[in-house]
């Protein structure tokens, strides 16, 4: 037999085949039939038969007709109320009482991921708030969860501004970003922000004008003042009092409780504690500046000398000045050589100006 022999394409899993469908629908409504035959080589027919079953399971919801149908995630379960702010609200009995229920039948690790973000943010509100009323909505796809929390209190970036004497509130949300920040150390470590951020796929943080987005390894720090910045319809919210915390986490993640702490703790350590933290530089800057002088430098410096490694994240900074890079590489380094100082997403002029200021160290 002379030619080639043409073979048929192979079909993917049904299950990764649902979990982009599931993954993608959001954004491709109307269209979400030819984005997957496109992505994975196949029809459109055979596509079509992926959506007819996952409507008929309740994962998805279709409208309209055949040839303008428009699909969408199907609410598998929700639910919203509000509760009076008292020391004797308790976290853990409005989990078990009222979420975790909603909840069942989720992976393991991600019911273990939102029993800890909700139970943390919730006893924020309860013992840092101030407020008189906290307001819970929580929804549930086949593709994601999401738990809203919003308090009546005098506001998270506030409050912190004012116990730490900061000049600005924006401050605030670089402080936080660093972990171990309280502003009641006696009761707290100051951990349950900083590691909820990092389970969740997006956490979002908002307080009058300023809000925090963390997405992944990535955090934005926004500012409703400055209308220039890319505030997406999420996040353009009026400026309100009090504190909201959004959590999204999806159903299919394989991230676990023991994986992000173990990202920032050292084995080695007796207690297994808390000792190594990774900062976005970018935070440290406000509105359109640059990262050029010493003053912003001590800035994100702050509080560096609670931990054993700090990790420097460049993403989003193109450039940085020779002061600025001077400060944190080498002035820092030599008044607390305990503290091992690492960077990463490092543009080449900023890598250049890191590697000059360790050199003039080594000649201090």
């Amino acid at each position: 037999m002379t030619g080639s022999t043409r073979r048929k394409a192979t079909s993917p899993p049904a299950g990764e085949l649902e979990t982009f469908i599931l993954q993608q629908v959001l954004e491709h409504p109307d269209d979400i039939a030819r984005i997957t035959a496109e992505h994975f080589g196949i029809t459109r027919q055979a596509v079509s038969r992926h959506l007819k079953r996952l409507v008929e399971e309740g994962k998805l919801q279709a409208s309209g007709a055949t040839r303008s149908r428009t699909y969408d995630l199907a609410i598998l379960s929700e639910d919203a109320f509000s509760l009076d702010v008292s020391p004797a609200l308790d976290e853990h009995e409005v989990w078990r009482a009222r979420v975790s229920s909603l909840l069942r039948g989720l992976p393991k690790n991600v019911e273990a991921i939102c029993h800890y973000g909700f139970t943390e943010m919730l006893n924020n509100v309860v013992d840092h708030s101030e407020g008189r009323s906290v307001t819970i909505a929580v929804r549930r796809t086949a593709a994601s969860v999401v738990i809203l929390i919003r308090d009546d209190g005098v506001g998270i970036f506030r409050k912190i501004t004012k116990a730490l004497d900061l000049s600005d509130e924006r401050l605030a949300v670089l402080e936080l970003s660093k972990g171990k920040l309280t502003t009641d150390p006696r009761r707290h470590s100051g951990e349950g922000i900083f590691f909820t951020s990092r389970m969740f796929d997006t956490f979002y943080l908002a307080s009058g004008p300023i809000r925090l987005l963390c997405r992944g390894s990535k955090s934005m720090l926004l500012d409703a003042r400055e209308p220039w910045l890319p505030v997406q319809d999420l996040l353009a919210l009026d400026p309100r009092e009090g504190t909201d915390v959004l959590l999204d986490i999806s159903t299919q993640s394989e991230r676990t409780m023991e994986s992000v702490f173990d990202r920032f703790s050292d084995s080695l350590e007796e207690d297994y504690g808390f000792v190594r933290t990774q900062v976005p530089v970018s935070l440290a800057r406000f509105g359109e500046e640059n990262l050029v002088s010493r003053s912003q430098a001590k800035r994100l410096l702050v509080r560096f000398e609670r931990f054993k490694e700090v990790v420097l994240d460049f993403s989003g900074v193109e450039t940085v000045g020779q002061a600025f890079a001077d400060e944190i590489f080498r002035v820092f380094p030599l008044d607390h050589p305990g503290v091992r100082l690492s960077w990463l997403n490092a543009t080449s002029q900023v890598e250049k100006m890191i590697r000059r200021a360790i050199a003039a160290r080594g000649e201090s």
